[in-house]
């Protein structure tokens, strides 16, 4: 090989050196930045618990589907809207569902 080339690939391992330690280092100060993280991490206190916003989704889903089959029941139906919470109502459609054998 001529002194060139030797001297360009000296440089080149020279370059790729370099990069890789400051590579080690920016990887290291990823990790001291996490550990510290860790330990400035804070519990923070829900304002409304999970188990209260299930309940809270729980309830609002009902009240909906009272609402909505109060509106179709009364609309579409022709019927007095209070009717449709009685059990007399519902057992008058499962009577009309269901199929003798």
């Amino acid at each position: 090989m001529s002194q060139e080339t030797k001297s360009k690939n000296k440089n080149a391992d020279k370059a790729n050196e370099q990069k890789k330690a400051q590579s080690n280092t920016k990887s290291e100060k990823r990790a001291e930045k996490k550990k510290q993280k860790q330990k400035e991490k804070k519990y923070i206190r829900r304002v409304v618990p999970i188990w209260a916003k299930v309940l809270i989704v729980v309830v609002s889903s009902l009240f909906a589907l009272m609402i909505g089959l109060i509106v179709g029941f009364s609309m579409l139906g022709d019927g007095h809207p209070i009717d449709v919470l009685k059990w007399e109502t519902w057992q008058h459609i499962i009577d009309f569902v269901q199929v003798e054998k």
